[in-house]
Parts: C-alpha cells; sequence; structure tokens
C-alpha cells in the first residue's frame, strides 16, 4: 500500500474543500492496490475494473463522509470491499457470466512452497497447475474469510484496520483469519505434502472465537 498516510489525508482535506485535481492524485496512489485486491476477490476482469472505477466515483461524492484525521486506507477499502461483495452476489445471480483466471503471485506462505517449480518445464507446468488450484480454493473461500485473508496476506493491513474494513472486532479478524488458513491448508493438504516432500504441519491453536 502507499506509504505516508498523511499525503492521503491531505489529499482528502483538499478533495474535501473543492479541489478535484487531488482526485487524480488520489487514483495514482491507490489504483494499483484496489486492483490487486479487487481482482483476487473477484477472478474476473471485467468486474474489477468497474470495481476500481466505482470505487473511486464514490470516493468522490462520499468525500463529505470522510472524518478527517482518520484511518483513509481502511475507509477507501471499506468502500471496494462492499462494492466487491456485491458484485459477486450479482454475479452468483447471472451464472452464465465467464469467469478469468488472475495473473499474479500466489499466496504468501502457501505459494510460496506451491511454486517452487525451478527451471525445469515439466515442474514449471506442475508448480502452474499447484497456483491455479491455490487461486481457486482461495476464491472458494466464504466471503467474510476471503476479504479478511487478502487484506491481511496480500495488503498487509493489519487486525485493527481489516476490522473496520469487515465492521467486525479485532478478535473476529483473527477468528476468521484462521479458518480460511486452516480452509485452504485442509483444500490444499495434498498439493503442500507433495511440494513440500513432507507430511503436512498442524494447524496453529485455534483461537477463541469472536
Amino acid at each position: 500500500m502507499p506509504a505516508d498516510p498523511t499525503h492521503d489525508l491531505a489529499l482528502m482535506a483538499e478533495l474535501m474543500a473543492g479541489r478535484e485535481s487531488a482526485l487524480d492524485l488520489l487514483m495514482e496512489r491507490w489504483e494499483g492496490p484496489l486492483r490487486s485486491f479487487a481482482h483476487r476477490y473477484l477472478q474476473n476482469a471485467t468486474d474489477t475494473d468497474e470495481v476500481v472505477e466505482e470505487t473511486f466515483v464514490r470516493v468522490y461524492h462520499k468525500r463529505a463522509d470522510f472524518i478527517p484525521g482518520s484511518n483513509f486506507s481502511a475507509w477507501i477499502f471499506t468502500i471496494a470491499a462492499n462494492l466487491c461483495r456485491h458484485r459477486l452476489r450479482w454475479r452468483r445471480r447471472h451464472p452464465s457470466e465467464s469467469i478469468d483466471i488472475p495473473d499474479g503471485d500466489g499466496v504468501p506462505g502457501l505459494g510460496s512452497t506451491l511454486a517452487s517449480a525451478g527451471a525445469d518445464p515439466a515442474v514449471a507446468t506442475e508448480g502452474n497447475e499447484r497456483i491455479a488450484a491455490l487461486r481457486a480454493a482461495v476464491a472458494a473461500l466464504p466471503e467474510e474469510q476471503r476479504s479478511v485473508f487478502l487484506l491481511h496476506s496480500y495488503e498487509g493491513m493489519s487486525y485493527r484496520d481489516i476490522a473496520a474494513v469487515v465492521g467486525c472486532s479485532e478478535r473476529g479478524v483473527e477468528t476468521r483469519l484462521y479458518r480460511a488458513r486452516q480452509a485452504l491448508r485442509d483444500l490444499l493438504a495434498p498439493l503442500l505434502a507433495v511440494a513440500g516432500g513432507r507430511p503436512v504441519p498442524a494447524s496453529a491453536p485455534r483461537p477463541a472465537v469472536a
């Protein structure tokens, strides 16, 4: 995510004061992180483009709702996450829509294990198949777990910031993240065992449920 959050606050102050060019600067700073999050969440290029565009439209129209000095990254990701959830529900009501498999990195930790393909083309192909399986597993997570997992694993957001985005307690974030990781390990256990050449390690102790 963009460094120096005080710059985002300054730009929002300018936008709220009527300087519309500040929105262009916010777009330059945040389009990449939002596109990465939306693409991994939706796995559809067209939906991703529309969600990113609509996010900035709402930033502009809701600029008066932003509280000066508050967490801008949590605020903008809340808008994007809500749009992603809405788009995903719409797509489920229209199952004939195609789904694009995104390019990009695998899941940190799990992905690095699955993607160790090396230079051998046969091994590389096998690694690509594992990454595809990993992406499918992430897509299969319940919405509340998927958003928490992506925000933490890819965007590096703290439990506190994620809690503000998804609307739950920090303990709730911890629980959802645990369940997401457990689900991924359960789904990918055979692949992890083959890729690592050893059994999948036991799961960490389960956190208290919020």
